[in-house]
């Protein structure tokens, strides 16, 4: 069975995105990242929350916009009670997070499901069915914006640690959800 892995660049203190969801953030600590670039390949669907299908992609009208810099391409679900009115290819819209996680998990053919977005990452983790967390940590401080994880009146989520590794502009820390 496909694990679902919640794979999310933040700055040092926390951060995913800056104030209002800007990600123009990223762009200056985007560099080669061979971790990150091998587990485009590794990765079979795409589990999103609807303010990150629809966000800010730093990249956006670049020959890099898109999932891991425009590397990856295929099915994508997308959690939402608003799906548009147009269909749009590739996308599968889903109104609740257990048919959202079925279809992504089909659509993967055993390879990874890559969790895009805080609260659909959040909402896996609650449910149970998130499996692992990859979180690329960028060299930069942005002091409010959107938080890796935020659970209001705070929570214990054990993790193993599974590797980490470094480079001029990142530290890449993978975790496993302890169960």
């Amino acid at each position: 069975m496909s694990k679902l892995l919640y794979s999310v660049t933040m700055s040092a203190d926390g951060f995913i995105a800056g104030v209002g969801g800007d990600m123009s953030w990223l762009s200056a600590h985007l560099g080669p990242n061979p971790e990150a670039d091998a587990l485009a390949g590794r990765v079979g669907a795409l589990l999103v929350g609807n303010r990150t299908f629809g966000g800010d992609d730093p990249n956006r009208g670049t020959d890099q916009e898109g999932a891991f810099s425009g590397t990856w391409h295929g099915r994508q679900v997308v959690l939402t009670h608003r799906p548009p009115d147009t269909p749009v290819p590739g996308v599968e819209f889903a109104g609740d997070l257990d048919s959202a996680v079925a279809a992504a998990r089909a659509a993967a053919g055993g390879r990874y499901v890559n969790v895009l977005g805080a609260d659909v990452a959040r909402q896996c983790l609650a449910a149970g069915v998130l499996d692992e967390i990859l979180t690329i940590v960028a060299p930069v401080l942005l002091g409010d914006g959107v938080r890796l994880f935020a659970h209001p009146g705070g929570t214990n989520v054990p993790l193993d640690l599974l590797s980490v590794s470094h480079l001029p502009h990142a530290t890449n820390i993978w975790y496993r959800v302890a169960s």
